[in-house]
This record gives C-alpha cells, sequence and structure tokens, in this order.
C-alpha cells in the first residue's frame, strides 16, 4: 500500500512519521519514570521505534519507505506493551498516518 509518486499527501506522511520519531524518543523517559520498565528495554524499543521512523521518512519516496512507514505504526503500537499510555499515542499516530493515506488515495483517484 503506496502512493504515487508525487502525490502531496506524501509530505505530510513524512512530516507525521518525523513527528512520531521525537515522541518515541520522549516516551523513553516516560517508560522509565511512569512504569519502571528498565532503562535496557526503554531504550532498546523507544529508540528502534524512532529509528524505524525516522528511516521510513526518509525513504518515503522509495518502494522500501512504504512497509517500513506501516511497521512504524505498528511499532508505535507495540510500545504500548511496555507503557499502556501508547496504544493510544501509537494508535492515534496510526490513525492519522491511516486519514491521511486514505486521502492521498482520493487525490490520486481524482487525478
Amino acid at each position: 500500500m503506496r502512493l504515487a509518486d508525487g502525490n502531496p499527501m506524501t509530505k505530510t506522511l513524512m512530516l507525521t512519521l518525523i513527528f512520531e520519531v521525537v515522541v518515541y524518543v520522549l516516551a523513553i523517559p516516560g517508560m522509565i519514570q511512569v512504569d519502571a520498565v528498565p532503562l535496557a528495554p526503554a531504550f532498546g524499543t523507544g529508540l528502534a521505534a524512532a529509528a524505524l521512523a525516522g528511516v521510513a521518512a526518509g525513504t518515503l519516496r522509495r518502494p522500501i519507505g512504504w512497509p517500513l512507514a506501516w511497521a512504524a505504526q505498528v511499532a508505535g503500537i507495540l510500545l504500548g506493551l511496555l507503557t499502556p499510555w501508547m496504544f493510544a499515542v501509537g494508535g492515534g499516530f496510526a490513525a492519522l498516518f491511516l486519514v491521511e493515506f486514505i486521502l492521498g488515495k482520493k487525490i490520486e483517484s481524482r487525478q
């Protein structure tokens, strides 16, 4: 599932992924302070999810970027396994990503 080259929603989706990077990094201290997640799992999963979103944002104009972007949405939701509030945050980002993607598909169908 990807958008066609030149679709204006691609930039919006890239920005969403960049915001996800910031939030996933900021989730690390939240996991440690709020839910007492040990340092290694908090840093490992938080940085892995952030890196995945960052690489996806950087490669979204290439075919490999789309599977990475969808995987970043799943990773954001899965952070909820370590700290429950990330189910809501990751789910919110995934919903936003999905809505932007659907709008991009609608733009494509009208062109």
